[in-house]
C-alpha cells in the first residue's frame, strides 16, 4: 500500500476511435488491473468523424480536434501520439514519467483517428512521441501504450518485470 503523501497517478489515453475489437479491450484490461496500485488508468474515446462524407483530411481532424481539446485538462501533461514526434526508449519514458510526476499526476496520451491528429493538439500538448519509425492501427497503439507506460512504473519501482 502507498504511504502517507502519496498521490495516485492518473493516466487518461485520450483516443479517436470507439468500439475497439475484444482482443484489445482485455488487453487493456489486463494492463490497467496490474497499474491500479500506482495508476488509475482510463480510456477516453472520441467518436471519429464521419469519413462517409466528403470533406478534406484537414476538416476530419480538426473536428476531432475539437473533441479531442474538450477531454484535455489544463493541468495534465498532455502528451501527442504522433509520427513527427521523437523516439523514446522504455527507459528514456521511466525517466520521463518520474519528472512529470514531480509536477503533476495526472498524464493524458493523446491519440488521433485515421488521419492523425492535427496541428491544433500537436502545438498543444507538452511533448510529442512517436513509438517506432512503423504504422500501428490506432486501437493496437492503445495496447502498447497501456503495456509501456506499466512497463516504465514498474522500472521506476525496481520491480523485476523490466528484465
Amino acid at each position: 500500500m502507498p504511504g502517507p503523501g502519496f498521490t495516485l497517478l492518473k493516466v487518461d489515453l485520450v483516443a479517436v476511435g470507439t468500439r475497439p475489437p475484444p482482443w484489445v479491450v482485455q488487453g487493456i484490461e489486463q494492463y490497467s488491473l496490474r497499474m491500479k496500485r500506482d495508476c488509475r488508468f482510463q480510456i477516453l474515446e472520441i467518436k471519429t468523424s464521419d469519413r462517409k462524407k466528403k470533406k478534406s483530411i484537414a476538416v476530419h481532424q480538426e473536428e476531432e480536434a475539437s473533441l479531442l481539446d474538450s477531454h484535455l485538462n489544463p493541468g495534465a501533461r498532455v502528451i501527442a501520439m504522433d509520427s513527427r514526434g521523437k523516439i523514446w526508449s522504455t527507459e528514456q519514458l521511466a525517466g520521463k514519467v518520474e519528472v512529470w510526476s514531480q509536477q503533476t499526476n495526472h498524464f493524458q496520451f493523446v491519440i488521433g483517428g485515421p488521419d492523425g491528429l492535427s496541428d491544433v493538439i500537436v502545438n498543444r500538448a507538452d511533448e510529442i512521441w512517436s513509438l517506432s519509425n512503423l504504422t500501428f492501427p490506432h486501437f493496437l497503439v492503445r495496447v502498447l501504450l497501456a503495456e509501456q507506460i506499466y512497463r516504465a512504473l514498474m522500472l521506476n519501482a525496481n520491480h523485476p518485470y523490466h528484465k
